[in-house]
């Protein structure tokens, strides 16, 4: 087992937003994070990537506890992508890749269509480009673990295939991935297992195959959180 989160709570100044979570990742293994907005899909990233310290709980990594910040956490193999893709808007595409841990070559050979936008801002790129930027500078260092938030958010429905194929891709060459998202049924497709957030709990858990054929449960478990649950985040 690669990462294994024990009754994990977490949250913002002083108010948990997750509770008590339990989960677990293994090598070569696509996990998806589902639920509405204001679940603790976030949070729970945070709380893993080291952005965030979880007020209870514990996370181990490889059976040895997972402690320190977002660079340290890289050090021992943990790649984080924030909501909507973590490139440098003022630094060109090549600068963004430069700043990763793998190669150059290695990216663009995952996202060939960077090769001609090498020179132009990260910021004039497209959000599709962004993504495949932030995605194949992560994938090129062959991360263990990958922490991906929001992937979809905003983008065309083919390019969100082609992200996701790499994303199985690296799982089944190795890289374990923890994937959060809103809209449930293309992240499922190629995901091993998923678990579905709810006010800050699991609500629901299964295979990608389970809970895509469990459409009806898990748009309630989608609907059943009302506007008087809304957290202090996500």
């Amino acid at each position: 087992m690669l990462l294994k989160v024990e009754e994990m709570s977490a949250g913002y100044t002083g108010v948990d937003v997750i509770r008590s979570l339990d989960l677990h990742i293994d090598e070569g293994e696509v996990v998806a994070l589902l639920g509405p907005n204001g679940a603790g899909k976030t949070t729970t990233l945070l709380a893993l990537a080291g952005v965030l310290v979880p007020s209870s709980g514990r996370v181990l990594y490889r059976d040895a506890p997972l402690r320190g910040a977002l660079h340290v956490r890289a050090k021992r193999g943990i790649s984080y992508i924030g909501e909507g893709g973590s490139v440098f808007s003022r630094l060109t595409t090549l600068a963004n890749l430069k700043l990763g841990p793998g190669k150059v070559e290695d990216a663009l050979a995952l996202f060939p269509e960077l090769e001609p936008l090498l020179n132009r801002p990260a910021g004039l790129l497209s959000g599709g480009e962004q993504r495949m930027l932030a995605l194949g500078r992560s994938l090129a260092g062959k991360p263990d673990l990958l922490l991906v938030d929001e992937l979809s958010l905003g983008l065309a429905p083919l390019i969100v295939t082609r992200l996701l194929e790499r994303l199985r891709a690296a799982a089944d060459a190795g890289t374990a991935v923890l994937i959060v998202e809103q809209h449930a049924s293309q992240v499922l497709s190629v995901s091993d297992r998923g678990h579905v957030l709810r006010r800050g709990r699991l609500a629901m858990s299964g295979t990608g195959e389970e809970l895509l054929a469990s459409s009806g449960a898990l748009q309630s478990a989608y609907l059943s959180a009302g506007p008087e649950e809304e957290p202090v985040g996500d």
